[in-house]
């Protein structure tokens, strides 16, 4: 690197450092600092362009355009070569702008007189703010040195935005942080509450962007990557308490923190000027960017290694560690990228929701927010970088809408959304010990849905019959080698006791697609729902299906003992399932353990063919459960997880609904019990459309219980049957309207 750019950039840096560290307004800053940017790299033009909005940039500062364009100046983003830039979030280098695919004429900024231009993203860990742009009448191509310059006092401009060093007048000049903004997620897991951010990740903030002395710098960043390489290192030695899956993730880490290219990127970026912190964020921000557009899955997967090593090694810089200080607010909103189970749990039931960038409807979160019947909100592109610790959130799991920082007109209307609910849940508590009897006199079981100890608290609670499912991977997940036989045997003795005689049915380990054991090698399938998982697996590997069965029956002590065996897509699988019990019941005597009272070995229907397979599994099945959830997505083909289609297709469409009814008739016939398990049995007019199709138990999440008990206690099935034949018999393609309007004339 020729020796003027260094000692030029070097006091670029210190002349922004100077102009930024004087108290005056974010506009002169701003004028200040395109001046000086022009006259150091010999270019005629310097702008700054900041976002307005998330697709508008407006031209914030300039030298050597007409100062009349400032702030009247505007581009949606993709537009022109300064929105392709901020789009792209590449740097665009040409000699003939005006040639330049995407060219836009903008006359009231006098630049047609200008043929090269360079235009530079400013962006903050992948977060787009603006674009740095020079320009020259001479047509020539900057040069990479000059665009490496620019690069470097770009991300000093993004640090000193994020810390509002250019607070101004107007949309692109408020400040950050403090605006309300709106999110659209997914929704994971239903329910409104109001809180407090209350960030997983604690956040480093480069408050430090120039260097004072760039080889003292040089030295505090090597002597950081040192004590990041022997962290990892430490991390690889200890074997007996970390997973595979996590000496893996260490492995990629240790390939990082020894890669020569990125430690070289970052000693280049200190010697131009820039502090060991701004160095390993800017170095981030680019990777980020490279990584993201790449199509390859581990490549976007390399992505998030490389963003956690760059927090370690900036938590290192700092000397912040995990702990910020920052305490847990009141009425706790969780907001991280993705957040596994185990860390999930040490947060205990303090959380009142939970907001993702990532995660699944079937994720590991998913099944603790649903145990602790929370709100969770996944796919909230952008909260992680946007949300402070404290931030007022207001988290609508109905609407799948994020609230930060709402204006009091959001806030009041959401908090009347949130009274009413619990006005209703009031009304609800009054028929809790009422049975679930609709006004022709059937009664309906109402059973919940369970996965941990603290579910179990719930089931009076909530006016529930029974646990239809006890999920019982959740046990297996959170832990980093496989559960004893003993310590199952002992939690299914306390599950046990809590139901206080109440049936519990027990899900045998529904384990792969998204639910993958950390101690198990993890496979890469192209489509793991329908991959080797839940029975898949435990036929597969016996023992661990043989140590789940007898923990259960060691725990029954001689009381009544429900099994159900996931994911059953053929006879021969329950078949064989069914044998390991059997053989395991036999084992049990043998060794003198006390049997249970009774054994009840049901079957989940989550699969379309097993509806049609031969009587004989039908006669030899105790139970049947309808697993709504996956159930739908492989009747329908589409994926639960991807928002595009999941929500295209209605429940109560009447292909589907005819395909349930066909499975009642096959249990009528063979005189067992059939329930209709998942989200769908929870909201009250789905659950009434199934009661009345024939569907004699429902398991749902605790809270759903009230609701939809206070539905079928209102209504005559008999009555709602004949509208859903009505419907079905005129061609609709859903009964949903002709219920909600028959519903509506019932008051």
């Amino acid at each position: 690197m020729p020796d003027r750019l260094e000692s030029e950039s070097r006091k670029l840096l210190g002349r922004l450092r100077d102009a930024l560290a004087e108290s005056s307004a974010g506009q002169d800053r701003l004028d200040r600092i395109v001046k000086l940017i022009a006259s150091s790299m010999l270019a005629e033009v310097c702008s700054i362009y900041l976002f307005r909005d998330a697709e508008t940039l407006e031209l914030c500062a300039t030298e050597g355009l007409q100062p009349e364009s400032v702030h009247q100046t505007r581009l949606r983003l993709g537009e022109g070569l300064v929105g392709r830039a901020a789009k792209s979030r590449e740097v665009i280098n040409t000699a003939n702008a005006p040639a330049e695919k995407g060219f836009r004429y903008m006359p009231e900024t006098g630049e047609e007189r200008y043929s090269s231009f360079c235009g530079v993203p400013i962006q903050r860990v992948g977060n787009a703010l603006g674009v740095l742009v020079i320009q020259s009448k001479a047509a020539r191509e900057f040069t990479a040195d000059e665009v490496y310059a620019l690069e470097v006092v770009a991300m000093v401009l993004a640090e000193m935005t994020e810390l509002g060093a250019f607070v101004g007048e107007g949309a692109a000049l408020s400040a950050r942080h403090q605006q309300p903004v709106t999110f659209r997620a997914g929704i994971a897991q239903e329910g409104a509450v109001e809180g407090r951010v209350y960030l997983h990740e604690p956040r480093v903030v480069v408050t430090n962007p120039v260097a004072d002395d760039p080889t003292a710098e040089l030295e505090r960043l090597r002597a950081a990557i040192e004590t990041l390489r022997a962290s990892v290192d430490d991390m690889l030695t200890q074997t007996t308490t970390v997973s595979a899956e996590q000496v893996q993730v260490m492995e990629t880490y240790r390939m990082f923190a020894n890669s020569r290219s990125w430690i070289r990127r970052m000693e280049e970026d200190v010697e131009l000027g820039l502090s060991a912190e701004a160095a390993v964020e800017k170095e981030q921000s680019f990777a980020r960017t490279r990584m993201s557009q790449a199509t390859d899955a581990y490549l976007r997967d390399r992505m998030h290694d490389l963003d956690d090593l760059s927090n370690r090694l900036l938590r290192i810089l700092t000397g912040q560690g995990n702990d910020t200080g920052a305490e847990m607010p009141e009425n706790p909103i969780l907001v991280a990228r993705n957040i596994g189970p185990g860390e999930l749990l040490e947060y205990g039931k303090k959380l009142k929701g939970i907001v993702l960038e990532e995660g699944s409807v079937g994720s590991h979160a998913a099944i603790v927010a649903r145990a602790w019947a929370i709100p969770l909100l996944i796919h909230a592109e952008g909260i992680t970088t946007e949300a402070l610790n404290g931030d007022t959130i207001l988290v609508d799991g109905d609407q799948g809408l994020v609230h930060l920082r709402p204006d009091d007109t959001v806030q009041t209307a959401f908090r009347d959304k949130v009274a009413m609910a619990a006005r209703a849940q009031e009304r609800y508590a009054s028929i809790r010990d009422l049975p679930a009897t609709d006004l022709s006199g059937r009664t309906i079981e109402l059973n919940m849905n369970a996965g941990l100890m603290a579910d179990l608290p719930s089931l009076s609670g909530s006016g529930a019959n029974g646990v239809g499912l006890f999920r019982t991977e959740l046990q297996f997940l959170i832990r980093n080698q496989m559960p004893r036989r003993a310590e199952l045997s002992a939690l299914y003795t306390r599950v046990m006791d809590a139901a206080k005689g109440k049936r519990v049915v027990f899900r045998t380990l529904d384990i792969g697609s998204d639910k993958v054991l950390p101690y198990m090698k993890a496979l890469n399938e192209p489509n793991p729902a329908m991959g080797w998982r839940a029975i898949r697996v435990g036929l597969d590997k016996p023992g661990i299906l043989r140590m789940q069965v007898q923990a259960l029956m060691r725990a029954s002590a001689g009381r009544p003992l429900t099994i159900m065996f996931p994911f059953i897509a053929q006879m021969e699988e329950f078949r064989s399932a069914r044998a390991e019990v059997l053989k395991t019941l036999e084992r049990e005597e043998i060794l003198g353990h006390s049997l249970p009272s009774k054994l009840e070995i049901g079957a989940m229907l989550e699969t379309p063919g097993l509806a049609f397979a031969p009587d004989t599994f039908f006669n030899e099945v105790d139970f049947i459960s309808v697993g709504g959830n996956d159930l739908k997505q492989f009747f329908f083909a589409a994926d639960r997880e991807n928002e595009m289609v999941r929500r295209r297709y209605d429940t109560l469409n009447t292909s589907f609904l005819n395909f349930l009814e066909q499975v009642v008739r096959r249990c009528e016939a063979a005189g067992k019990p059939l329930s209709f398990c998942g989200e769908d049995a929870g909201r009250p007019i789905e659950a009434m459309c199934f009661a009345a199709i024939g569907f004699r138990a429902l398991s749902m999440r605790a809270p759903s219980v009230g609701p939809v008990k206070h539905l079928l206690r209102r209504v005559n099935l008999d009555e709602a049957k004949a509208v859903i034949d009505e419907a079905r018999n005129r061609g609709d393609q859903s009964v949903r309207k002709a219920v909600t309007d028959w519903l509506a004339g019932q008051g």
